[in-house]
């Protein structure tokens, strides 16, 4: 009679070829780890930011009654920005007399741009939706000075229009604090036109 044939005895886990590294060491290493980690983030913020834009499927709100003739209504804390389908803007206001260069300019209205999408991210994101679905458009202004700026701000403001002013660093071209751009809405047109008509483009 054969013996019967000899099974090999299952290996031991801890007992691996010389220069193997268990998977899990080897998934943590830098050079492993870190581009998964780098991917999981993005996918992770691609989710995020996709669920966060569908619009949430509640029901229809009323539409507001008209104000009264001569009367005025704050819209800056969630009022109806471009209901209708009217047309919504943001403007950038450009001071002339600190004669920045196109570059400095870029980043300056660059700033001021994302300080008050910032702002409005917190404060009211339903007039931001608007804004982005019709197609998220800036005028870039110029005013003569500091002063300028200020009485087009306040106006903004008293009509309930949101606004920024970015402060410059000092680093290029400017002094620290000097005043460079005013970002102004986004409001419907008719109202930032009434704040803004008389500046020039840039």
């Amino acid at each position: 009679m054969a013996p019967p044939p000899r099974r090999n005895p299952p290996q031991n886990p801890a007992r691996r070829k010389q220069g193997e590294e268990p998977w899990l060491a080897a998934s943590l290493r830098p050079a492993n780890f870190l581009p998964g980690l780098a991917i999981g983030f993005l996918l992770g913020l691609l989710i995020d930011l996709s669920s966060s834009w569908r619009p949430k499927s509640s029901p229809a709100p009323a539409p507001a009654a008209a104000p009264a003739r001569g009367s005025s209504s704050k819209r800056a804390s969630g009022g109806s920005f471009g209901s209708g389908g009217e047309e919504l803007k943001m403007v950038l206001v450009v001071r002339q007399d600190l004669k920045m260069g196109a570059g400095k300019i870029a980043s300056q209205c660059a700033h001021a741009a994302t300080g008050l999408y910032a702002e409005l991210m917190s404060s009211n994101r339903g007039l931001l939706r608007q804004w982005e679905q019709l197609g998220q458009a800036k005028i870039v202004l110029t005013c003569k000075n500091q002063q300028e700026m200020n009485r087009v701000k306040e106006t903004a403001a008293h009509r309930g229009i949101p606004t920024f002013i970015v402060a410059d660093a000092g680093r290029t071209q400017v002094l620290a604090g000097s005043k460079t751009v005013l970002a102004i809405g986004p409001g419907r047109k008719a109202d930032i036109d009434s704040v803004t008509g008389k500046l020039r483009l840039l």
